[in-house]
This record gives structure tokens, C-alpha cells and sequence, in this order.
């Protein structure tokens, strides 16, 4: 569990230093976005890469020398002064964050395995948890005084000091040996790439509260720029409460319908937010999305590892890289639809997508 907060804070811990990034290179928002583009081709180039990696070293040893890196490069966003030294290492970072997140949730499969009993929810909400602490901790420490490279700089230290503190309780390359043995290259089956879609919707449901609610909730619903991103917090408080009490929830009732109520509950949060007359309900709505779609993504990772016929370092990478495209894709494509139309439209076709996953999906 510690190694997905580790995950959460080195993710959480860049966005606080950003605007100290931006303003040491001179770049406009424009330029900062197209660099940032480079951090999302790391994470997806490398995902599928990692499937290869693990089948031949393990997770175990894969999610030690990726937080390692991780932990490196981390000061060095604070660091580099040219595009191109920043965009490397923003690349390096994307791709040391992808590598994380396949390993440890290719570690997670086995030992929900071995556990016999639903634990990836708690799993996810250590990640959640720490995506609300990273900026906490990285804000006060330099609102304390501390340089910022300083302070990112402890955040490594204090990632490199979990890591090798519960490293050897990750479970070794012997555990995954029904996992890994991929004898020749075989496409994904349509349970890999139907799993893989209902992340791709998930995850667009989820980048898109990230990238457009401070947005809907300051144009559309006319809150004050100081507070328009209440409804990104909101969101992230109810999704890591609701995961840290998940597995209690799935274990009550079927994963399928973890899947079916959940995306249901964050389709009618979309709503509530677009059309509710007072600004407090649509705050309210980003709260359902976060309780609705918190369970999905673990119930889906854990359906991934579970497929018969494909191994669990096969068909996790492939639907974590169709997943995050919807992350990082998505919110752009929200974008031009609501340049052509209206951010509310936008969000009433996110509302759309979810009450297809609740309605499609059936256990894998």
C-alpha cells in the first residue's frame, strides 16, 4: 500500500512546482503545454514496455528501479533550464510515473491473489491520498522557508526511505511465474481492449474534473477564481475516502456492480453539476463523480489480472496505456467540443459515456 502512496506523492509533488518551472524557462502557457505533452508520452511509451520487463525481472525489482529513478529525476525538474535538458527530463519522469503505476498494480493482482479477497480499492486510495498530501507537504515546506528544490529534494528522500522500507515485502519474481510465461506475440482478445475502453471513459471522466472544473465552475456557474477549485477538491476528498473504504463495499456486493452503480452515480454527478441552479449542488455533483468513479479503475485492474488465457503482465499494461490515453487525450477532446458548443455539452457527453460503461459492462 505504501508503494501507491509513493506513486501519489512523486505524481501529486510536480504540480506545486510548476509555475517555478515555467518561470525559470520564460515560457508562455502555450509552450508549457506542449512540454507537458512530453511527460504523457514517457508514461505511455513506457507502460507496455514495462509488461515486457516484468515478465522477465519481475514487479518487485521493476518498482524498485523506477521509484529510484523517479526519485532522481524529481529535483532535476527544478533544475533544468533549457527546453530541451526540461524535456527530456520530464519524458524520464512520465516514464519512471508509468512504470510505477504498471508494476505496482502487477504487484497488487498477486497479492489480492494471495490474499484471496478484494484489496485493490485500498490499494488506490493510498495513491488518492497521496495526490492530497504531495502538494500539502510540497506547499509548506516552501511556504515554510525552504527552497523549492530543497523541498522537493526531502519529497525524493522521503520516497527513497518507503521504498527500500517495504521492498522487502513486495512478493518476488516466483509469485508471478504463472503470469509471465508469454511464449510468442499474440493481439489482445476483446476482453483486454473492452476493459481497457472502460478505463479510456473512466479516466476521461476523471482528467476532465482535473482540467475543466475550476474552468465550468468560474464561467458557467461564476465562482470566484479563489475558490473555482473547490470542485477538483471536492472530488479528490470523496474519491480517496470512498476508495479507502471500497474493498468493504465490494466484498458486499459483486464487483460488476461496483462497476455498473458506480459509473451510474458518476454520470448523475456530471448532471447535477451542469444543471443544478446553485453553485453549492454543482460542487455537490463533483462529489458523486468522485464517490461513483473511485471503485471503477481498481474493479476493472483487478477484472484485467483475472482474464483466462492472458497473463496478468499482458493484459495490464495494455489496459493501463488505453486508459491513461483517455487522461491525457480526453480533457482535449472535452475541449474542442466545448469550443464548438459549450463546456456544459461537454460534460453532458462525459455523463453520456459513463451510462454506457454502467450499461455495457459485464465481469470479465
Amino acid at each position: 500500500m505504501l508503494i501507491f502512496l509513493v506513486c501519489g506523492l512523486g505524481v501529486a509533488s510536480w504540480a506545486p512546482i510548476v509555475p517555478y518551472a515555467k518561470e525559470r524557462l520564460g515560457f508562455n502557457d502555450a509552450n508549457l503545454g506542449l512540454l507537458l505533452l512530453l511527460m504523457g508520452a514517457g508514461a505511455l511509451i513506457m507502460m507496455p514496455i514495462t509488461g515486457i520487463l516484468i515478465r522477465k525481472n519481475g514487479s518487485k525489482k521493476i518498482t524498485l528501479s523506477a521509484i529510484i529513478i523517479l526519485s532522481i529525476v524529481l529535483p532535476l525538474l527544478l533544475l533544468m533550464d533549457t527546453p530541451l535538458t526540461m524535456g527530456l527530463t520530464l519524458f524520464t519522469f512520465g516514464a519512471a510515473i508509468g512504470t510505477i503505476d504498471v508494476a505496482m498494480n502487477a504487484q497488487a493482482i498477486n497479492i489480492e491473489r494471495y490474499y484471496s479477497q478484494h484489496i485493490m480499492s485500498s490499494f488506490h486510495g493510498l495513491f488518492s491520498l497521496g495526490g492530497i498530501l504531495g502538494p500539502l507537504f510540497m506547499g509548506g515546506m516552501i511556504k515554510s522557508g525552504l527552497q523549492p528544490v530543497i523541498a522537493i529534494g526531502t519529497i525524493s528522500v522521503v520516497l527513497l526511505l518507503i521504498v527500500f522500507s517495504q521492498y522487502k515485502s513486495l512478493l518476488s519474481s516466483a509469485h508471478e511465474s504463472k503470469d509471465t510465461e508469454q511464449t510468442k506475440f499474440s493481439w489482445p482478445g476483446r476482453a483486454v481492449i473492452f476493459l481497457g475502453l472502460m478505463c479510456f471513459i473512466v479516466f476521461l471522466a476523471e482528467g476532465s474534473i482535473l482540467d475543466w472544473s475550476a474552468v465550468f465552475l468560474k464561467d458557467i456557474k461564476n465562482f470566484d477564481a479563489a475558490i473555482a477549485g473547490a470542485g477538483y477538491a471536492a472530488f479528490s476528498i470523496a474519491m480517496t475516502a470512498m476508495r479507502l473504504l471500497g474493498d468493504k463495499f465490494v466484498d458486499k456486493i459483486s464487483p460488476q456492480k461496483i462497476v455498473l452503480f458506480g459509473a451510474a452515480i458518476s454520470s448523475a454527478g456530471y448532471l447535477v453539476a451542469v444543471f443544478s441552479p446553485w453553485g453549492w449542488l454543482s460542487l455537490a455533483g463533483f462529489v458523486l463523480v468522485g464517490l461513483g468513479a473511485a471503485n471503477i479503475v481498481p474493479v476493472l485492474f483487478s477484472a484485467a489480472g483475472k482474464i483466462k488465457g492472458v497473463p496478468a503482465s499482458v493484459a495490464l499494461p495494455i489496459v493501463t496505456t488505453i486508459g491513461y490515453t483517455g487522461s491525457l487525450a480526453g480533457p482535449a477532446g472535452i475541449g474542442f467540443i466545448a469550443y464548438s458548443s459549450s463546456l456544459s455539452v461537454a460534460f453532458c457527453v462525459i455523463a453520456l459515456l459513463l451510462l454506457v460503461v454502467s450499461i455495457s459492462y459485464r465481469q470479465q
